[in-house]
């Protein structure tokens, strides 16, 4: 399977939050967004949460109180990261590595989001954006 079959669409926009329980209530209250999924993870310094509206998936995250001024000191919103979903995460990682890319994952990731984890990489666009790729286990 080429990585043009193994992705399967988009899976999440990533937004750092200056304040995460504003922003949860600005896309739940305000929006209709649903929040399906919330959770401290204290290894790695951040607080998360998955909004849902649709198909439409944003996972807005607060990290350390640097991160945070940092965020506060932008003028213009900010997505940090596009997130596309993909049927084998393995494969995919393999194929991107070989492609030449610039690989910010050396290994493929974990984390206990939604019902059994979710496991991804990252890597730069040809922009410099960075481009997830995940799949749901």
């Amino acid at each position: 399977m080429t990585i043009k079959e193994n992705v399967t669409g988009l899976q999440h926009l990533g937004i750092p939050a200056v304040d995460l329980q504003e922003s949860i209530r600005w896309y739940t209250e305000l929006l209709g967004f649903e929040l399906i999924e919330e959770k401290d993870l204290p290894a790695d310094n951040c607080h998360a949460a998955f909004v849902k509206k649709g198909n439409l998936v944003i996972e807005l995250y607060q990290n350390d109180p640097e991160s945070v001024k940092e965020a506060a000191a932008r003028k213009d919103g900010h997505i940090d990261h596009l997130a596309l979903n993909v049927r084998d995460i393995r494969a995919a990682f393999e194929e991107m590595k070989a492609s030449g890319c610039t690989m910010l994952d050396q290994e493929i990731q974990s984390l206990p989001f939604f019902e059994k984890g979710v496991a991804w990489f990252t890597v730069l666009g040809p922009n410099g954006e960075k481009v997830e790729f995940n799949q749901y286990l």
